[in-house]
Parts: structure tokens; sequence; C-alpha cells
């Protein structure tokens, strides 16, 4: 698949990593907003050659996407054909909360250090043309679980299926070809409550067990709303849709804060979407994820990562 493309993709495919910095922009409206921001995103790659460099084997990479009502003022190009606002998806019981954002960053490396630098130089370059909606620091806890203590990512896409999964091809739409659709949601958990449920309880709801990460077997009515079940997406024909997690815990004990950052990249925005109304409304209507009983998402929001070359194309100079 990624051989279709004449462009480079940006890292949607990084590994996960010990450290990542999720970073939520919004613009300012100044006269030169627009040239700063189109002048920082063409020269993105740089900034991250700049500090890459420090530490090659720290696997630094920065992933960058447009939101939607930026689009246009941004870019003046062709807008990518899926892109528009997240959608509030309301539910009997939950709901997910569609928040703003105009530019969005995934910062990855091995070392927080990196990463912090990254996002020290990266703000410096945008300076009062931005406010930050959203910082979360997200960390890599044990053998890739979350807070809740399950292994999170399993039904991730690897090798060939990845791009096949992430990025959009051309003949789907030329405007954005090499590029991903990102959806993003900050989770807190109620961990008092999720720990007061027995093991074979909490194994219910996500449908796998918890230490070995084996998939259960579906068997209404006890796994009909599991997590698992509710997150995977089929077509008319049958065929299921896969994305590519990057999820990651973050958090404070200090200040009883315990949450997941999910971040989805999809070659098609629809799956992810179709995802989302499977967990709050429930497939069927009412029966929504029970996971959902026990983590509430604060942000949504979606955005479009461009090809590198598109990137590149925006320099005002």
């Amino acid at each position: 698949m990624a051989g279709q493309f004449s462009i480079e993709p940006q890292r949607v495919d990084a590994p996960l990593t010990q450290s990542a910095t999720f970073l939520v922009l919004s613009l300012v409206d100044r006269p030169e907003t627009v040239r700063t921001v189109r002048s920082t995103l063409a020269n993105l790659e740089n900034l991250t050659k700049n500090v890459s460099i420090r530490d090659p084997s720290a696997s630094f990479t920065c992933t960058t996407g447009i939101g939607s009502d930026a689009w246009d003022r941004l870019t003046g190009l062709p807008r990518p054909a899926e892109l528009h606002p997240f959608p509030e998806i309301k539910g009997a019981a939950h709901t997910a909360v569609s928040t703003p954002g105009d530019l969005f960053f995934h910062i990855r490396s091995e070392r927080r250090d990196l990463c912090f630098e990254f996002e020290r130089q990266l703000l410096d370059c945008l300076g009062d043309t931005i406010v930050v909606v959203d910082e979360t620091v997200g960390f890599r806890y044990f053998d890739l679980r979350d807070l809740l203590g399950f292994v999170d990512g399993t039904a991730n896409p690897v090798g060939r299926a990845v791009p096949n999964s992430t990025l959009v091809a051309q003949e789907e739409d030329a405007a954005a070809c090499g590029g991903s659709y990102i959806v993003v949601q900050k989770y807190v958990h109620d961990l008092k409550a999720w720990r007061s449920l027995s093991v074979e309880q909490q194994e219910a709801i996500i449908g796998r067990t918890k230490v070995e990460n084996v998939e259960l077997d579906d068997a209404p009515p006890d796994h009909q709303q599991a997590h698992k079940s509710l997150s995977t997406i089929t077509d008319e024909n049958g065929v299921e849709h896969s994305i590519l997690r990057d999820n990651m815990p973050f958090g404070s004990p200090g200040s009883s804060e315990f949450g997941t950052y999910f971040i989805g990249y999809s070659r098609r925005l629809w799956v992810i979407e179709q995802m989302m109304q499977r967990m709050f409304i429930g497939s069927p209507p009412g029966s929504h994820d029970r996971l959902l009983d026990f983590s509430t998402p604060l942000t949504g929001t979606t955005f479009f990562a461009p090809s590198l070359s598109f990137l590149s194309s925006l320099d005002p100079d």
C-alpha cells in the first residue's frame, strides 16, 4: 500500500514509545497568525530533525493534524472528503462530547526530555498566534496496559495492514492522498468503582482476560456490550475495518487523576465515528459500552494529518 503513494506520509505508524505529549491548540485571530502557522507547519520536518538528532535511538517523531474549522483558513486547498468537526454523540446514559481544536501535535519519544524540548521549540515558533486547549503527557504503563489493568491496542493492524488502515488512497480522495484522519478523546477513569468489580466482571466488560489478554467469545447477554465487540466495525459486505490506536495512560495519584488518552488514526473517518456510535448509543440502541460507566470523555476532536509534502507546500515563502 505504501508504494502507491508518490508522496511521503507522516509517521502515523511510529511505534509506541515510553513517553508522549498530546497537544491541542486553537488559533488566535491576529494578522500574522496564518503566515506564522503555515511557516511553522512547513518547517516541522526540520524542527523534528533538530530534536531527534540529539539521540537517534530515542525514536522521536511528531505527527500533526489540522482541524476542520482551521483547514480552509490555513491551507486554501481542497478539504479531505470526510473532514468535519467531531460530532457530539449523546446516548441514553453517556455523551461523547465535542471540543474545539485547530491544530494537533502527537509528540512521541523514548525520552521525556526530547518531547519537552520539541514542544518548547514548537510553541516558541508559534508564539502568540495560538492558545493551548489541552496538553496531556502520556506514559507507557508496564506491558502496554491501561490504568484499568488491561492490555491496550491489541486489535491494532500490523505490517502491511497498517497503511491499508490508516492512509487515504489516491483513488479515494486525490486531495487527501497519503494523509490520515485523527480522532482524539481524553478519558478519566473512576478507579475506585472499577476496582470494586471482580476480575470476571471487568473481563466481561472489556471482552478479554485481564492477565493473559485472551479474547473472550461473544456470549449474550454477558458479552453483548463488551468493549471489544462494540469497537469492532464491519461494513455491509462483512469486511472488518481496523484503525490504529496509540492510546496512552496519563494521570497523577496525588490529584486522583487516572486516565487514558485515546487517539485513533484511520483511512476512513466513518469507521471511528461508527465505533463511537456503537459505544455511546449501543448496538442495538440502549446497549451502550459498559466501560463508559467507569470512563468519562472530557474532550473529543477530529483532525486530518496531511502528507509531509503537503505540509512543506504551506511555506508562505
